[in-house]
């Protein structure tokens, strides 16, 4: 074969692999710009302009869909499915060994369990409300981590640096970031199915909707893309205590140091609660004035090589200059 054919099978094959994984997300349930999910949100947003009588040119204004930082997104997004295609993000293959090694530790602890013999119903309804439970508590504490450790911030800035919000932007990550997330549903995974093996036996399944668990298939369905929108969906102070709503996470998406530092939830509210970090949608006067990003003055990820390598110097940075004081120190 002709070295050009070799050259061209080499990069048309990774490219091919990376748009039947993007369009893999269409159609499963468990992505959020799964197509049925993205439906109901369009249909959403066109409700609440039409009852706050909004233009709706403004909501497909070109503003926003095609910013520069929205551009940004739809690369980043097919980028970082490329990494993952290349194997650069890797797939984490170990959560059957965690879970058997959880249930273990557990059995070492308490002693060996004689399974439960509840209908299967019940241990269904159980397993699936611990996989969400645990799932969910896991995406705030590493969310939480993120902003609080400057180490991982550098790294978490760059979903922050958003200057516009569409629903790509939930895939605006640094690779970093990206597989920190992936070892956090491994780990939450393996915990969850650990306890209920333990207690329940290795027979378990969950209540799905097209293969994704129905608490998290309830979640997006309640216009979860509208997160990461310029529509501003508030579901009253009664349930933004207990749910996340649109709203909520857009002002978690402000650049006021406030608004930045609250509501890490993901869907439930109730850890935010707990760690005294919850704001609520009725504390903004005025959705339209809210600012998206890290400030006007925030430039380090104009550009998509400064996305992807900036948080690597400033994290290193981070990691060496307290070494170099320390050895200036005793010379």
């Amino acid at each position: 074969m002709p070295f050009i054919f070799i050259m061209l099978d080499a990069l048309l094959t990774p490219l091919l692999a990376t748009g039947e994984l993007i369009a893999t997300y269409l159609v499963d349930a468990n992505q959020r710009i799964y197509w049925l999910y993205s439906a109901i949100a369009m249909a959403m947003a066109l409700l609440v302009f039409h009852v706050k009588k909004l233009s709706y040119k403004a909501l497909f204004s070109p503003a926003v869909w095609w910013h520069p930082s929205a551009r940004h997104d739809y690369v980043i997004f097919f980028i970082n499915r490329l990494l993952k295609t290349l194997g650069v993000i890797p797939v984490l293959l170990v959560m059957a060994p965690l879970a058997i090694g959880f249930s273990g530790w557990l059995e070492g602890i308490f002693g060996t369990q004689t399974f439960l013999d509840f209908p299967s119903w019940v241990i269904i309804g159980i397993f699936t409300l611990v996989l969400f439970v645990i799932d969910d508590f896991t995406r705030f504490l590493l969310h939480y981590l993120l902003h609080k450790i400057p180490f991982l911030w550098e790294f978490h800035k760059v979903h922050h640096s958003a200057k516009v919000l569409t629903p790509i932007t939930i895939y605006r990550s640094h690779p970093v970031e990206s597989i920190l997330y992936g070892a956090r549903m491994i780990l939450s995974q393996g915990i969850a199915v650990g306890i209920c093996y333990y207690f329940f036996g290795p027979t378990l399944s969950m209540f799905d909707v097209f293969g994704a668990n129905v608490f998290v298939f309830a979640f997006n369905i309640m216009g979860s893309n509208l997160r990461h929108s310029h529509v501003w969906l508030s579901w009253g102070e009664r349930l933004e205590s207990i749910f996340i709503s649109p709203a909520q996470h857009q002002i978690h998406h402000s650049d006021k140091r406030i608004h930045i530092d609250c509501n890490f939830g993901s869907a439930l509210a109730i850890w935010d609660k707990l760690f005294g970090c919850l704001i609520l949608a009725n504390t903004v006067t005025s959705p339209k004035d809210i600012a998206f990003g890290l400030g006007k003055s925030f430039k380090e990820h104009d550009s998509l090589l400064g996305v992807y390598l900036k948080p690597c110097i400033n994290a290193i940075k981070l990691l060496i200059t307290p070494l170099l004081k320390l050895i200036k120190s005793n010379i």
